[in-house]
């Protein structure tokens, strides 16, 4: 079978297609002429490459029809909270023109594919006390440009469905971490800064908000909720929640990391590392897709963060 992952030289990405070649299936992924091919460097004779700006339309069409996927992972995305912030017409632009474009290649191939698109928790964005945790069910109330973006592309592949009838699933992620997942989010980041100051090249941890609270789980996980998506048809046509049902507040999180640390570790707050507003608590409900394909979280998050701060300390010599 073939498998098309846009985005397949990021975070989830990269982790994703390795998991699809040790299932023998042929990969197909797209990229930019100046993405970054670190994640994938050590698998890249094993996959197709196809070069492809989401934002573009005949370029997506282009590479539906060269890859003829049976499987599509609509993964490309503009992901960072905060530079939605500073640049949100971009944002918009790669996060909803760019899952339109998915949506019509497929609609104007000559086959159906099963495709999942990204939906994320940060639809939901301002939650009250008693709706937590959070169900599918819950009203979306987003809190970022980034947010709306996601609600927008969420509603129009569920518009796609309903009215030409694509295989669809909406997979709505809450936060992941793990080995590769880019500096700028804050697990990744927080590691980053203590590994730098264990090689002696940085003093303190500089930090934002630590008091919202983040439900967590392993990218292992979360790619194997994705394959469990599209294998289960009983998931097309709806929208669901993938999670641990745990939360846990930033300081916890920075708390745990620097218990992995070699030296001490000082940290300092930093207001340019906070955003104009934020979801204070996401939690989620992942019951719905548990009754579908019997997913559960697996990996410990300790184990996650310990993966993490290792992967940085490889990197920084």
């Amino acid at each position: 079978m073939n498998v098309l992952i846009t985005g397949i030289t990021g975070f989830v990405g990269s982790h994703l297609v390795e998991f699809y070649l040790e299932k023998g299936y042929n990969i197909f992924g797209t990229c930019r002429w100046r993405s970054n091919l670190d994640n994938i460097n050590h698998i890249k004779d094993q996959i197709t490459l196809i070069e492809c700006d989401v934002t573009d339309a005949y370029a997506v069409e282009k590479a539906i029809k060269q890859s003829e996927p049976d499987i599509i992972h609509h993964l490309a995305a503009q992901t960072f909270v905060p530079a939605s912030w500073a640049n949100p017409r971009s944002t918009l632009d790669i996060n909803i023109i760019g899952t339109l474009n998915i949506l019509e290649g497929a609609r104007r191939a000559a086959f159906n594919p099963i495709i999942q698109i990204c939906g994320s928790s940060e639809e939901y964005g301002m939650v009250k006390p008693d709706e937590i945790p959070i169900k599918e069910t819950n009203p979306l109330r987003p809190l970022s440009p980034y947010g709306v973006s996601k609600v927008a592309t969420d509603l129009l592949s569920m518009q796609y469905q309903q009215s030409y009838g694509l295989k669809i699933v909406v997979t709505r992620a809450f936060n992941h971490t793990g080995t590769r997942r880019g500096e700028v989010f804050v697990c990744s980041n927080f590691a980053k800064q203590i590994a730098l100051i264990e090689r002696g090249k940085q003093d303190v941890v500089y930090h934002g908000n630590l008091d919202v609270i983040r439900d967590f789980t392993d990218v292992n996980d979360i790619v194997r909720a994705y394959y469990l998506s599209i294998k289960n048809s009983t998931c097309i046509g709806k929208q669901v929640n993938i999670c641990s049902g745990k939360g846990y507040k930033i300081s916890e999180v920075l708390d745990i990391l620097i218990s992995y640390a070699e030296v001490e570790i000082k940290t300092l707050f930093d207001k340019s590392r906070s955003r104009p507003s934020d979801v204070p608590v996401l939690i989620g409900n992942y019951d719905l897709f548990k009754s579908l394909t019997g997913w559960y979280p697996k990996i410990p998050l300790k184990r996650s963060f310990s993966d993490l701060l290792n992967y940085w300390r490889e990197k920084i010599q």
